[in-house]
């Protein structure tokens, strides 16, 4: 077995945010199941948030986190965020990320839920590719052990402590095992869970599947962000339209051209995303349409095509100008909120084995996410990873959320009663999205559960990266659907038509354990 300080698995900005820093203490090996630059970071439009401007404050970004997260955020988790924020787009700033300026200091723009323009961008609406870029970049000149197209199967556990990993050579199907003192999950979201979603196509759900699997703690996983904005065209991917647009001014309009965000909150447009995805969908089904209409018409045309220019060329050659023409969008599966359970060192409790980015539930983004704290919250807590791991402390505590309780539970059996066939990915999409999507009810919760659970007990041992991708997503999506049941109430990105508010009583956290 070849053997490394750090096994690092992903490679968007978190995993290679780490790689950069682990480098300096030790030996590093990157896993990753594509090339280094496939993951979502590339995707991310709207940018990083961080209070950089005069008039903010790490107190405001605090304040303004914690009320977006609807009572579940955990406060000490949401300080160092906001409080480390400032350093952190410094050191990205250091390392080469070229973000964009305005009479010489970093511009800034304000997003749905900011009190404050504290949302920093690069190249426009390409931010997280122009991350990527530079990360990647600095790796690679660094010479940077790294395995592309290698699938980490199973982690290693002996006594409760990481050992290394198991890999699966996606080209050749070999597999191989790796040695190391640090594990680091940073393998993104679960996209792929859904008929509709911005992800890309290696957004599966592997790290929380493998932690899982390993024994470790998973957290949340009811809460799913569905990005209200994605280009809605015939023959047309969806495609991320940036919620900063509405940030610099546009509006949603119905197929009528009623702007009918007021109809549903005060802050209209600016409303959190959870309560601007549900409204589209009222409203579409109000309308009996299956889209609605971002109106940027009414801006000037060169703030749009040099404030958006992907988003501006993208449309373009799919024969929209939105400098005049009305932009088609629908709501779109967009970041999982819940995941491997971490403290506020990024460890889990399995000795060794951390986790960072989408993949990791570190407290922050509580019930619902603020825009642009993703790629946030992947560099500082990141940078926390590495202090931890070269601390050589043994401590793995998980740090508890002041007076929240937790809902401790493990996924079980079910008795199934009838013979069902292997599910094929459209399948289970399919499902996810009409039953475990924006809107959700106990009967079609319950149809999840049963399907997922005897799709499960029929699926058999993986034998190509295919066929372990939907093994982990059929096991994400069942710890997804399982909590979106046991959670009776709406909070944040959970919305039940059965249970439609937020309950006291459920100001608590529901925790999937094997074996628990």
């Amino acid at each position: 077995m070849k053997n490394f300080d750090f096994v690092i698995i992903g490679s968007g900005i978190a995993g290679l945010y780490s790689t950069i820093l682990a480098r300096e203490h030790g030996t590093v090996l990157i896993i990753t199941k594509g090339s280094i630059e496939d993951c979502n970071t590339q995707f991310a439009q709207g940018g990083i948030a961080a209070a950089i401007g005069k008039d903010d404050s790490p107190k405001l970004h605090f304040k303004d986190t914690i009320l977006a997260g609807a009572g579940l955020s955990n406060e000490v988790a949401v300080k160092i965020l906001s409080d480390e924020a400032p350093d952190r787009i410094a050191e990205l700033v250091r390392i080469g990320v070229p973000f964009d300026t305005l009479y010489g200091e970093i511009a800034l723009t304000r997003e749905a839920a900011h009190s404050r323009p504290r949302v920093a961008h690069a190249g426009g609406d390409a931010t997280g590719l122009h991350i990527e870029v530079t990360l990647s970049k600095e790796i690679r000149e660094q010479k940077v052990r790294f395995l592309e197209h290698s699938l980490a199967t199973q982690i290693l556990v002996n006594h409760g402590a990481v050992e290394g990993v198991k890999v699966f050579d996606c080209h050749t199907g070999a597999m191989e095992e790796f040695g190391c003192r640090f594990l680091i999950l940073a393998t993104g979201g679960a996209g792929q869970l859904f008929k509709v979603t911005t992800n890309p196509a290696v957004a599966t759900g592997d790290g929380v599947a493998l932690a899982y699997r390993a024994g470790a703690e998973i957290v949340d996983m009811e809460f799913y962000q569905f990005h209200p904005t994605a280009l809605r065209l015939p023959g047309v991917p969806p495609f991320l339209i940036s919620e900063a647009v509405r940030g610099e001014g546009g509006v949603l309009r119905n197929v009528d051209g009623h702007r009918f965000m007021p109809d549903y909150a005060p802050e209209a447009d600016l409303a959190p995303r959870d309560v601007v995805a549900r409204s589209i969908v009222y409203e579409m089904n109000k309308t009996k349409s299956d889209k609605v209409f971002l109106d940027v018409t009414h801006l000037p045309a060169y703030t749009i095509t040099t404030r958006f220019p992907n988003i501006y060329h993208f449309c373009l050659e799919h024969g929209l100008d939105i400098a005049r023409d009305l932009i088609p969008v629908a709501p779109a599966a967009h970041y999982m909120i819940g995941g491997v359970r971490t403290n506020t060192w990024g460890q889990t409790n399995l000795a060794g084995l951390f986790a960072c980015g989408e993949t990791a539930c570190t407290g922050v983004h509580g019930a619902n996410r603020l825009a642009s704290n993703s790629l946030l919250e992947a560099v500082v807590f990141s940078k926390r990873i590495i202090q931890r791991a070269t601390e050589k402390t043994k401590a793995v505590s998980i740090a508890k959320d002041e007076g929240l309780a937790d809902v401790r539970t493990d996924l079980g059996r079910r008795q199934i009663q009838k013979k069902v066939t292997q599910p094929r990915l459209a399948t289970l999409q399919e499902l996810l999205w009409g039953r475990v999507g924006i809107i959700r009810d106990r009967h079609g919760l319950i149809q999840t559960v049963d399907s997922l659970a005897a799709w499960q007990d029929s699926l058999p041992a993986p034998v190509d990266r295919c066929s372990h991708e939907l093994n982990n997503l059929v096991l994400t999506g069942r710890l997804m659907a399982e909590g979106a049941l046991l959670r009776e109430e709406s909070r944040g990105a959970h919305f039940r038509n059965d249970f439609p508010s937020a309950l006291p009583e459920w100001k608590r956290h529901i925790v999937f354990q094997k074996g628990e």
